[in-house]
């Protein structure tokens, strides 16, 4: 993908809008979890030193179109200016009044964090005459959100077709990133999934499948395979809706070469809690009564052994409920041997946002792995091979 990428001399002494993703964790008015904060940086920094004015804008949680003081942006501005020393301003509002003012005392010196744009219900209808608002005071936009380029939204679509838009620094590296696993993956290629829902990884899994050497399937979403294999999962979580599909996937895999491999043990318990008992039992031999929560130490032996075979390997779904210790060993030993290979095999290892991006961040240095992407559902998404809407207004013409 070519992407309209923003200069120095593009962006001197020019007011620019940068879209981010500041939809951190918070308690107590502080910051729990910067990553994302963190993963900006480069592109603020960047800007800065070409002697732009910045005005940062993002979302935070799902206020619905109402202000309240719960899904401010001020304690993330707290945090940004914690961690670089920057000035950061924090301005009450994203359009109007309150911004203008802020715009016409702007210091060079300042950076200003607009409050959250989805106290507008008008951001996520994509509305034109919002996103004129939006863009008043500003000469140029730069999209650095990639984890919200699946949404069509004022901030991320409507936006780019007001201001002269380019591609942030994070945007710019998780195409990249991305694209190569996606398109031209050394091989060998290990696909590992895992997490809850099938539905949410049929058309990356019918996209990836073809240039897949082997996928590894974990997580809830194994007992639908599992049950379309013809097992007996008891309580498990099964989406009944897509049985038909699993059971075509394992055949077209088959069809293709591509080995799959699903748990040959599972860790199960009467419910997913802190106090449940749980234990390990053969994926033939799961109680009727009981359910599985994570996979079990054979499989995680079994799964460590593809891993340790493959040149590039794709992470997106943990291996279990890993917020919960019982059932956290399967994700954490997945965690840690993706950081080996990367050490010792000098394998490409990349982490597809969302659950298990966090996963990586509570059992693994996320730096040990090659890329933790920023994207939950939009990893998802741009697996599939869509064009992604905002993505679409970054790309350069004749590409």
């Amino acid at each position: 993908m070519c992407l309209n990428a923003f200069t120095p001399n593009e962006v001197r002494g020019k007011r620019v809008l940068l879209r981010v993703d500041f939809n951190v964790p918070s308690h107590n008015g502080k910051v729990s979890d910067n990553t994302r904060i963190i993963s900006h940086l480069a592109t603020i920094k960047s800007l800065l030193e070409a002697d732009a004015k910045v005005a940062i804008l993002s979302h935070l949680g799902r206020p619905k179109g109402v202000r309240n003081p719960e899904f401010s942006l001020e304690p993330m501005g707290e945090e940004l200016a914690r961690i670089t020393g920057w000035n950061v301003r924090f301005v009450q509002d994203c359009i109007g009044e309150k911004v203008l003012e802020a715009v016409s005392n702007w210091d060079s010196k300042d950076i200003l964090l607009l409050e959250n744009v989805r106290y507008y219900a008008e951001e996520e209808k994509n509305d034109y005459v919002f996103a004129q608002q939006l863009a008043e005071n500003f000469d140029l936009f730069i999209m650095d959100a990639f984890s919200v380029a699946h949404r069509t939204h004022a901030s991320t679509v409507a936006i780019a077709k007001i201001l002269p838009t380019y591609a942030g620094k994070l945007m710019q590296k998780e195409i990249e990133i991305l694209g190569s696993i996606r398109d031209t993956p050394e091989k060998p290629f290990l696909l590992i999934l895992g997490g809850a829902k099938v539905s949410d990884k049929i058309g990356a899994v019918k996209n990836l499948i073809t240039k897949a050497d082997t996928i590894l399937i974990g997580g809830g979403m194994a007992f639908t395979f599992l049950k379309a294999a013809g097992y007996c999962i008891g309580n498990s979580l099964c989406d009944y809706d897509r049985l038909d599909y699993a059971k075509e996937t394992l055949s077209y895999a088959k069809e293709l070469g591509v080995k799959v491999l699903l748990p040959i043990d599972i860790v199960v318990a009467a419910e997913c809690s802190f106090a449940s008992p749980c234990k390990t039992v053969l994926v033939d031999k799961i109680p009727s009564d009981l359910m599985g929560l994570d996979i079990g130490p054979l499989t995680v032996e079994l799964f460590k052994e593809e891993i340790s075979k493959a040149k590039t390997i794709l992470w997106n779904g943990p291996m279990g409920v890993f917020e919960i210790q019982s059932f956290s060993n399967g994700t954490r030993s997945i965690a840690l041997a993706l950081g080996e290979a990367t050490a010792k095999n000098n394998a490409f290892t990349v982490i597809g946002g969302g659950d298990s991006a966090a996963a990586v961040v509570v059992f693994q240095d996320k730096d040990r792995v090659s890329h933790v992407s920023s994207g939950g559902g939009a990893s998802l998404e741009f697996f599939e091979g869509k064009m992604l809407p905002g993505i679409e207004p970054l790309m350069k013409t004749g590409c």
